[in-house]
């Protein structure tokens, strides 16, 4: 596994994002493990997580794209990390836009969005926390396509959770590809995630046992894509 991998892995347990017991996920669905990526929460973890988007993005999309995309809330800041991560990485001024849960009706910035706002001809990357079930593309990609004729280059998450969309079949990140034609990519997915920690000691502790390995197993023979 690359050492990018291993070392964001560290880092999401070190922030306490990724969390191992038992979770009910918005899809209802009951998880034996969560990931939250509002406990990002100093200057510090902010900087190296946009920093790690920024690489990954980088390695997966090249430098042809002029937007960040981050759907409200938590792609927000993810944008806004990111794209200071890139301009001080790469070099490349990347705008930012996030949409708004509602539409601001008044000063000099009303309207749908946040940001820079988009543009005919724009090449857009969308950026998100993690993808469970492709619910939050099907909000956002049409808002996208709508406030102006723009080409979406690819989606890039933190985590692929690797567990089938609404489809019932392919994983979430499979069905937003198919779906709406773009690249999927995610930084670490959760195969990467347990070969990693699995009865390997951090820090003293080996965060993945025997018992939550079968967990994790159990899980996926009910949710994992065929």
């Amino acid at each position: 596994m690359e050492q990018y991998k291993q070392e964001f892995i560290e880092f999401m347990v070190d922030c306490d994002v990724l969390k191992f017991g038992e979770f009910t996920l918005k899809s209802g669905r009951k998880s034996p493990f969560f990931m939250n990526a509002g406990a990002y929460v100093t200057g510090s973890q902010l900087k190296k997580l946009g920093e790690y988007y920024a690489k990954a993005i980088h390695d997966k999309y090249g430098d042809d794209f002029d937007v960040l995309f981050g759907p409200a809330y938590k792609g927000i800041p993810l944008s806004v990390v990111t794209a200071i991560a890139y301009s001080e990485l790469f070099g490349k001024e990347i705008r930012y836009c996030s949409d708004r849960k509602e539409e601001k009706d008044h000063g000099a910035d009303k309207g749908s969005f946040l940001g820079s706002k988009l543009k005919d001809g724009d090449r857009v990357v969308m950026i998100e926390d993690v993808t469970t079930s492709g619910k939050s593309m099907e909000e956002t990609v049409p808002k996208v396509k709508g406030a102006a004729d723009v080409e979406i280059v690819g989606l890039m998450v933190s985590l692929d959770r690797m567990e089938v969309g609404k489809g019932g079949v392919k994983c979430a990140l499979d069905e937003v590809k198919d779906l709406y034609g773009f690249p999927t990519n995610a930084i670490v997915t959760m195969a990467d995630v347990v070969e990693y920690l699995y009865n390997r000691p951090y820090k003293g502790k080996v965060i993945i046992d025997d018992t939550l390995k079968a967990a994790i197993d159990a899980y996926y023979e009910q949710y994992g894509a065929k």
